[in-house]
């Protein structure tokens, strides 16, 4: 029923699979750009340009309502622990002052966490989400 297979097979199998997602992603890029550009040519304003994406038609990038902040908010699902960890993997804090973050979203249900350029807020709001945290991103 299920075949045994040496390691050349395996690498073999994993070129494929990596060839593969390089394909999808190739293609999700092209539609993600067409789509941009299609929304432009109907009047539209693009939301993803204004966070410091390369503009296409000038080659630069534009980086608008600089400082970001990101907010976390209370939840009932998460411990405090769960919270202080991940608030130290994505501001890079210690532990006192991850914990006095945690206790200010306990007590006022929300607390900006990290205060800075777009591109970092994005990432911070990620590294939180990562454990399905509830953030927000405020220009």
């Amino acid at each position: 029923m299920y075949e045994i297979l040496d390691e050349k097979a395996i690498d073999a199998v994993i070129l494929v699979r990596i060839a593969t997602v390089k394909a999808f992603l190739e293609t999700l890029s092209k539609i993600v750009y067409h789509s941009r550009n299609q929304r432009n040519l109907n009047g539209m304003s693009d939301p993803i340009a204004p966070y410091g994406v390369p503009d296409k038609e000038h080659d630069e990038v534009t980086v608008t309502q600089e400082p970001a902040k990101v907010i976390l908010f209370n939840d009932n699902i998460h411990t405090f622990d769960e919270v202080i960890g991940q608030l130290i993997k994505a501001i890079h804090c210690d532990s006192a002052r991850a914990e006095a973050i945690a206790w200010e979203v306990h007590n006022s249900g929300k607390a900006m966490v990290y205060e800075g350029p777009m591109p970092e807020c994005l990432k911070v709001s990620h590294i939180l989400e990562e454990i399905s945290l509830h953030t927000q991103i405020e220009v």
